[in-house]
């Protein structure tokens, strides 16, 4: 089963980007995460809306 909600650093790996790099997408609301208790936790549907996002764009 694919996890629903990836962590930050398994998000950036999952992107092929930097930790760094998706805290500044997240920030500029490019990729939607949410807290729980704490934990910032990303979708993993956030993540393939941004990658549809891009190809969108893109063509």
């Amino acid at each position: 089963m694919t996890k629903l909600l990836l962590t930050v650093p398994e998000a950036a790996a999952a992107l092929g980007i930097s930790r760094s790099k998706l805290y500044e997408l997240i920030k500029a609301g490019a990729i939607a995460s949410l807290r729980i208790d704490g934990s910032r936790r990303i979708p993993h549907r956030a993540l393939t809306s941004y990658i549809d996002q891009l190809m969108e764009e893109a063509a």
